[in-house]
C-alpha cells in the first residue's frame, strides 16, 4: 500500500472551533482536518487554482481536488444542518516558509530581511535553463543557471536543480536561493504572483541562450514580453516584444 505523503501547511488555523449560536450543547460537531482547512484557505481565500493550490501544499492536483471537495462538503453540512465543527488533526506539516506559501511567509517578513545577500553591489539572477538555452515553461523547469553579478560583470555562474518543485513553489526556492532577478520564458500567474510576494523581478517570454541572455539583460537591451502569460494554462504568450528601458519598468541592470 503506497505511503501517504504529508500535505504543506502554511500555519495552524487561529479559530479551530465553531458551534451554531443557541445550539452550542446540541450541535453535532464536524471533525474538519487542517489540511482541508489549509485547501479551502488557498483556493477560497487566497484566490488560487487548484494546481497552483496543489504546489503550494506539494501534492498532486487530483489529491488538493480531493481535499478541497471534501472540506466543501462539510462545510456545507454545516451551514445548512446547523452543525458546528472543529479543524483538527490530518496528515500535514508545517511550512518553514522555503516555499514562500501564503500567509506564513508575510507573517515571517522575510522581504524585511535580506537574506543576508553577498555584498550590498552583487546581484544574483536565475534563468530556466536546459542545455545551455533558457528554457521555455517556468514551472517545469528542472534546473536554474545562477549567474552573480557585481558592477555588470559576471562573477560566478552555476547550474542547481529544482528538485521536483514546480509553479508557484518555485518562488520559494528562488527566494531562498537569494535570487532576485529571473529571466524565463512563458509563466503562469501564480508563479507570478509568488515571485512578486518574494519581491523578484522576472522578464518572461524570453527564448534562446542563456548566457546571450543575461548578457543583453546587463547591457540593457534583453528583449522580453512585460505581459507574458502561461500557455500550458490556456493563456496564450508571445515572446521579445519589449526591450529593457523601453519604458519605466526598464531593466534594474541598467
Amino acid at each position: 500500500m503506497p505511503r501517504c505523503i504529508k500535505r504543506r501547511v502554511c500555519k495552524e488555523p487561529l479559530y479551530k472551533e465553531f458551534v451554531p449560536l443557541g445550539h452550542e450543547k446540541e450541535s453535532e460537531v464536524v471533525v474538519i482536518s487542517v489540511d482541508e482547512y489549509e485547501a479551502i484557505r488557498l483556493i477560497d481565500k487566497e484566490g488560487l487554482s487548484q494546481e497552483q493550490c496543489a504546489d503550494m501544499m506539494g501534492i498532486r492536483r487530483t489529491t488538493a481536488q480531493l481535499i478541497y471537495n471534501s472540506a466543501k462538503k462539510k462545510l456545507i453540512d454545516c451551514i445548512v444542518e446547523g452543525r458546528g465543527f472543529k479543524i483538527k488533526g490530518g496528515n500535514y506539516f508545517l511550512c518553514d516558509g522555503s516555499a514562500y506559501c501564503i500567509g506564513c511567509c508575510k507573517s515571517n517578513s522575510l522581504k524585511a530581511d535580506k537574506r543576508n545577500r553577498k555584498g550590498v553591489n552583487i546581484m544574483r539572477i536565475a534563468v530556466t535553463y536546459k542545455n545551455g538555452e533558457i528554457f521555455q515553461h517556468f514551472g517545469h523547469t528542472e534546473q536554474f543557471k545562477i549567474y552573480d553579478v557585481e558592477n555588470g560583470k559576471i562573477l560566478n555562474e552555476e547550474i542547481i536543480d529544482t528538485n521536483g518543485q514546480g509553479h508557484g513553489a518555485l518562488g520559494g526556492f528562488l527566494f531562498s536561493s537569494k535570487v532576485e532577478v529571473l529571466i524565463c520564458g512563458s509563466i503562469g500567474m501564480g508563479a507570478q504572483n509568488a515571485l512578486t510576494q518574494a519581491g523578484i523581478k522576472f522578464y518572461g517570454g524570453v527564448s534562446g541562450s542563456a548566457d546571450d541572455a543575461v548578457k543583453a539583460f546587463l547591457a540593457g537591451n534583453l528583449g522580453y514580453n512585460p505581459n507574458i502569460k502561461c500557455s500550458h494554462h490556456g493563456e496564450g504568450h508571445s515572446c521579445g516584444s519589449h526591450k529593457c528601458g523601453e519604458n519605466k519598468n526598464g531593466c534594474s541592470g541598467n
